[in-house]
C-alpha cells in the first residue's frame, strides 16, 4: 500500500471549480475531483501554518495550549510513526517555515525530505548590494517598510531578492522544483511498496508570485503592482480589489497545472489501484471578502475555517461523489495510518475517513477550531460560534511547551521570567510542561473587536448576519465546552472565554 498527500497554504475553496467558482481555470481540480470524493465540510483546527501541521502529525488540537512551535517530546507523530513501522515516509517542500526554529523538528520525523529554498522571505540568497532593480510605487513602499533600520534586511525586501534569482537568474519557481522532485521520487518509486510521500507547496500563499502564462489566463499585465495584501481590513481602492483576486486566481491556476502532474503520474504508473491520494490545504485566506484581507487578524470566516479536500481511497472506491460529514485536519493522519493498517496512539482525537467515504457516516458532532489568544469556535457543520474573551483584557493567558520556540527564534529571555511548572496534560505522557504567560495576555487581540459571533450556515452561508438566539448559544456553548474538555483544555481558558467547565474544582 502507498499514499500520496498533496498539501497546499491558504488555498480558498472558493478558487475551486468543484467548489462552484466558474471564472477559475482548475480543470486539473475537476478532473481529481471525478476521481474521488469531495468533501464538502471540511475544517481547519488550529491555525496558521505550523500549528496545522503539529495537527497533521498528532491528529490532536494544539491552539488552546500553545501558539506557533515545533514538535513537542511528548507528541505522537503521524510520518515517525510510519517510519517506525516500515513504511518509508518522504517529504517533499518548499514551505520555508520547516527551516526556521518554530518549525524546525518536523522534517526531521520522515525517513527523509528534500526542502526547496526560496518561498516568500526565505533567507536564501545573500545579496546585500541595492543593484536589484524594484519595481516603483508599490515594491519600493513595501521595501522600505521591510526594515526601517536597514532595508537590506527583513522579510518582504528578501522575497524580492528570491523573485530577482528565480527570475532573472533562471533557477526557476519554487513550486515548479518541488513538482519535479514529486516527480522524481515516483519515476524512482511507483513499483516500491509501503511508502508515503507528503508533496507540499506554500502556494497559493502570498506574495503571488506566478509564471506569466498563468497571468495572462486572467488579462493581467504590470500596469497594477499589487500581489501582497496585508493581513486586515482591504484599506486599498476598490480597483484594486479584483485584480489581486485575479493574481490570486492566476497562482491556483498554477497549482492546478502542478497537480495535474502528479494526476499523470498516478495514470501512467497506475497508482490509483493501491495508493491512497489526499490534497488539502492547511487553511483558506481572504480575498477582500466582509472586507478584509488574509486570516489571523479577525474571525475565521468559512473562508478561512472551511476548506477543500479530495480523498482517494483504493479501498472504498468512491469517485465523483461528495460527503456532507463534518471532518477536520486532524482526521487526516488518522486516516492515514488506519490505511497502513497501524493502530491509533490514544492521544489521538482524529478520524479515520474510511467508513464515511462508504456511506457518510459522521466522526464526530462538532468540531473546534481557532488561533491561540483569538476566537475559540465551534461548529456542527450548520451553526459556527465564535466565542470571544469576555474581560476587558484577553487574560489568563498561557503557552505550555517543552520547546519554547516561536515563530523564528526561541523565546525571548525575559518570557522564562515567569516560567513555572504545570501539568502534567492528558497527552504530555506524564510530563510536566513549562508554563510561560503568553503574549496575547495583556493586551487586545486583532479579532476581540468582533465580539462573540454566531452564524447559521444553512440561511447565510457567506456569514453576513449574525444571529442573536439565546437557546441556540446556550446548546452551541455546551457544544463548545465539552470540546474543550476532551482536548483537556487549560482551566484559565475557561476563566478568559466566561465559560464554567463542570470539571473544575469547585471554589471554597
Amino acid at each position: 500500500m502507498k499514499a500520496i498527500m498533496v498539501m497546499y497554504d491558504s488555498l480558498n475553496r472558493h478558487m475551486l471549480e468543484p467548489y462552484g467558482c466558474d471564472w477559475t481555470h482548475t480543470p486539473n481540480f475537476k478532473r481529481l475531483a471525478e476521481r474521488s470524493v469531495t468533501f464538502d465540510n471540511c475544517y481547519v483546527g488550529s491555525m496558521p501554518c505550523m500549528p496545522a501541521r503539529r495537527e497533521l502529525h498528532t491528529g490532536r488540537y494544539n491552539f488552546l495550549h500553545r501558539s506557533w512551535g515545533p514538535i513537542e517530546p511528548f507528541d505522537d507523530s503521524m510520518p515517525e510513526m510510519l517510519k517506525n513501522h516500515g513504511v518509508y515516509s518522504h517529504l517533499i517542500t518548499d514551505h520555508y517555515h520547516y527551516w526556521e526554529e518554530g518549525g524546525a523538528t518536523y522534517h526531521t520525523r520522515y525517513s527523509s525530505c528534500e526542502l526547496v529554498r526560496g518561498q516568500e522571505g526565505d533567507y536564501w540568497k545573500a545579496h546585500l548590494p541595492d543593484n536589484i532593480d524594484l519595481h516603483p510605487d508599490g515594491w519600493n513602499w513595501r521595501f522600505r517598510k521591510s526594515s526601517e533600520k536597514d532595508p537590506r534586511h527583513g522579510t518582504l525586501r528578501h522575497d524580492y531578492v528570491n523573485r530577482h534569482y528565480m527570475d532573472k537568474k533562471g533557477l526557476g519557481f519554487c513550486q515548479a522544483r518541488t513538482f519535479d522532485l514529486a516527480a522524481e521520487f515516483l519515476d524512482v518509486n511507483h513499483g516500491e511498496d509501503q511508502w508515503f510521500l507528503q508533496v507540499e507547496t506554500f502556494d497559493p500563499h502570498e506574495p503571488y508570485h506566478v509564471d506569466e502564462t498563468f497571468r495572462k489566463l486572467y488579462g493581467l499585465d504590470d500596469s497594477v503592482d499589487f500581489d501582497w495584501p496585508p493581513y486586515g481590513p482591504v484599506g486599498e481602492h476598490r480597483d484594486l480589489v479584483d485584480p489581486l483576486r485575479k493574481e490570486n486566481a492566476a497562482l491556483v491556476s498554477m497549482c492546478d497545472h502542478h497537480l495535474g502532474r502528479v494526476l499523470d503520474l498516478m495514470d501512467r504508473y497506475d497508482l490509483w489501484k493501491d495508493t491512497l491520494l489526499i490534497v488539502n490545504t492547511d487553511h483558506g485566506f481572504l480575498l477582500g471578502e466582509h472586507d478584509l484581507w488574509a486570516k489571523c487578524a479577525m474571525p475565521f470566516y468559512g473562508e478561512i475555517a472551511h476548506t477543500p479536500l479530495f480523498v482517494w481511497d483504493p479501498r472504498v472506491g468512491a469517485a465523483g461523489e461528495r460527503r456532507k460529514a463534518l471532518v477536520q485536519t486532524i482526521d487526516l493522519p488518522a486516516t492515514i495510518l488506519d490505511f497502513f493498517e497501524l493502530p491509533l496512539p490514544p492521544d489521538m482525537q482524529g478520524r479515520p475517513l474510511r467508513q464515511t467515504m462508504l456511506d457518510d457516516s459522521p466522526v464526530r458532532e462538532a468540531g473546534l477550531f481557532g488561533i491561540h489568544g483569538g476566537h475559540v469556535n465551534v461548529t456542527d457543520g450548520r451553526y459556527v460560534y465564535m466565542r470571544a474573551y469576555a474581560g476587558e483584557s484577553n487574560a489568563p493567558l498561557f503557552q505550555y511547551t517543552l520547546m519554547p520556540t516561536h515563530m523564528k527564534h526561541t523565546f525571548a529571555v525575559e518570557e522564562f521570567a515567569e516560567v513555572e511548572l504545570a501539568g502534567p496534560f492528558s497527552f504530555t505522557k506524564g510530563c510536566r510542561v513549562m508554563k510561560t504567560p503568553s503574549g496575547y495576555r495583556r493586551g487586545n487581540v486583532p479579532q476581540r473587536r468582533w465580539g462573540t459571533l454566531l452564524f447559521d450556515l444553512e440561511t447565510d452561508p457567506r456569514q453576513e448576519r449574525p444571529l442573536r438566539d439565546d437557546a441556540l448559544e446556550r446548546r452551541m456553548t455546551d457544544l463548545l465546552v465539552r470540546c474543550m474538555k476532551a482536548n483537556d483544555a487549560p482551566q484559565e481558558q475557561y476563566e478568559r472565554l466566561g465559560l464554567v467547565d463542570s470539571t473544575a474544582p469547585a471554589a471554597d
